[in-house]
C-alpha cells in the first residue's frame, strides 16, 4: 500500500480489536466480518457523499466510487491473504514439524 499515515495502522488494529472483541459463542466470525464489511461500506458511502456537492454529482460518480473502493479492498485483500500464506503456521499457531 501507499501513502499510509503514522497513524495508519494504529487505526486498523483498533478496528481488528473491536471486531474480535465482538466474537463470541454465539456469534461467530462470519456474523462479524459481515457487519464489519457493511459498517465499512457504510462509512465509505459517507466519505464519497461528502466528497460530492449534490445526489446528481454522486450519480454521476457513483461508478467511479464503486471502482475505487472494491480495487483497494482487492488489494488490501489479496497483500492480506498473501501475509497469512506465507505466515500460516505462526498466525494460526500450528506446530509443523515436517518443514
Amino acid at each position: 500500500m501507499n501513502d499510509v499515515d503514522d497513524k495508519f495502522y494504529e487505526r486498523a488494529d483498533a478496528h481488528i480489536h473491536l471486531s474480535n472483541d465482538q466474537i463470541t459463542e454465539d456469534v461467530g466470525r462470519g456474523k462479524v466480518s459481515s457487519s464489519t464489511m457493511y459498517s465499512t461500506a457504510r462509512f465509505n458511502a459517507w466519505v464519497s457523499a461528502c466528497s460530492c456537492d449534490s445526489r446528481e454529482n454522486m450519480i454521476e460518480d457513483k461508478a467511479e466510487m464503486l471502482e475505487y473502493f472494491v480495487s483497494e479492498y482487492k488489494k488490501m485483500l489479496d497483500e492480506n491473504l498473501d501475509d497469512y500464506i506465507e505466515n500460516f503456521n505462526e498466525y494460526m499457531g500450528v506446530d509443523d514439524k515436517s518443514a
